[in-house]
């Protein structure tokens, strides 16, 4: 389909969009006019991770469109927890925690969006949905909804298959959100919600509510799960979250994940996680070879950028070429050459960062090593292929002691 509204050109050039419920319809809407729609976040932590990028993405490229976003932060429904395609109930947060959390995520939202002009706004769903009369809510609400298609949404039926226990409280879920979708609408216009591919069940009950409840015309659109070249969910690392708050994860760390981009991935990433023109995207995503390593740069700046700002970028940048350049121009960093299968211990010693396989093991128990950037844990572990991506890799001990491993 050849959209016509710029903001759905836009995400059709970029990979943004997986489904929408009527792509036609909201196509025409965008055309007349600006558009109000939102994008839900849970406050789970004190701060949101890379996997949130996606749609926060998504909101800027909205904005930018000229229309009006809306952050919507889930106050009241981390009370309860989205049980979508997860074995086991999401720990119970208490209202200190969440209100905590909501603090970390609002400052990593005043990064990434402008809340000052075109009509952006910040929401709480606790505003409402604390307030709510219980018996008052099942019967405007509740009543639209069919417990048989409810066990038949892939979120709630897959757990049940997997013979794992889903709570009332969880299942009470997807009715909170197609409300949140409602009540967007009568208080703020809006009529258009966006989110992961995940959340496309729950995206459809507020399209369903709203039309059974009012006769609205409502739509949802969700994005692509994102996945790397190798088939691996995008963020997932062997430390842990990629955290966007620099309290949590160093700007300088930050860069690293994005400069260690798989050379398949890069074209992704840049259409993504960047504002970069497409027609510069189309020009960095055909370098090959050692050439690459240029467009995972630029990469790694503009994603560093957006998140922690541009002098942040351009430190962890300066940093990144210290640390890595000055070894492969015959700097100071000690270089190895090693093939994919020696052991990360046999690499430290021979590196000169440990005396011995013993001291070796010591620092990768005491959590002390790394390898580009990522904590090794196993004092088993082995340098794999992956981890020569581009020809060479980081290792570090402690926070001052490194060296460049080059792919035999």
């Amino acid at each position: 389909m050849t959209y016509q509204s710029e903001f759905l050109r836009v995400l059709d050039e970029r990979g943004f969009i997986h489904q929408m419920t009527d792509a036609a319809a909201l196509d025409a809407a965008l055309c007349k006019g600006p558009v109000v729609g939102y994008c839900g976040f849970e406050p789970t932590a004190t701060s949101l991770h890379v996997g949130h990028l996606y749609p926060i993405m998504l909101l800027r490229w909205f904005q930018r469109t000229g229309n009006r976003p809306i952050v919507l932060i889930g106050g009241a429904t981390a009370k309860v927890g989205d049980p979508s395609f997860r074995d086991e109930s999401r720990p119970l947060l208490s209202d200190e925690t969440i209100a905590e959390n909501i603090m970390g995520v609002l400052e990593n939202f005043k990064q990434f969006m402008d809340f000052s002009t075109d009509g952006a706004r910040l929401v709480n769903n606790a505003d409402w949905l604390d307030k709510l009369n219980y018996i008052e809510f099942l019967r405007d609400v509740g009543v639209h909804y069919s417990v048989n298609r409810m066990l038949a949404m892939d979120s709630v039926k897959l757990r049940l298959e997997r013979e794992q226990n889903m709570s009332f409280i969880e299942f009470n879920y997807m009715l909170m959100q197609g409300y949140d979708f409602v009540k967007l609408h009568d208080d703020y216009g809006c009529n258009l919600q966006m989110s992961g591919s995940d959340q496309w069940g729950n995206v459809i009950s507020g399209v369903e509510l709203g039309r059974r409840m009012k006769s609205l015309e409502l739509f949802g659109l969700t994005t692509p799960l994102l996945t790397k070249s190798d088939g691996s969910k995008m963020g997932k690392t062997a430390s842990g979250a990629l955290w966007l708050s620099a309290d949590k994860l160093s700007p300088y760390d930050y860069y690293q994940f994005w400069r260690n981009t798989a050379d398949a991935d890069v074209a992704k990433m840049l259409a993504i996680f960047t504002e970069l023109p497409m027609t510069e995207v189309e020009e960095l995503s055909v370098l090959a070879g050692s050439e690459i390593n240029e467009a995972k740069k630029v990469l790694a700046f503009e994603a560093t950028k957006l998140c922690h700002g541009e002098a942040a970028a351009a430190a962890a940048a300066a940093t990144a070429r210290a640390t890595f350049e000055a070894g492969a121009l015959g700097g100071d960093l000690p270089t190895i050459i090693a093939a994919a299968g020696t052991a990360i211990v046999d690499l430290l010693v021979e590196a000169g960062l440990a005396e011995s396989k013993g001291e070796a093991k010591r620092l990768i128990k005491g959590g002390g090593v790394r390898l580009n950037d990522e904590k090794i844990l196993d004092e088993g572990a082995k340098l794999t292929a992956a981890d020569l991506t581009v020809g060479e890799a980081k290792l570090s001990a402690g926070k001052k002691k490194h060296a460049v491993v080059k792919a035999r």
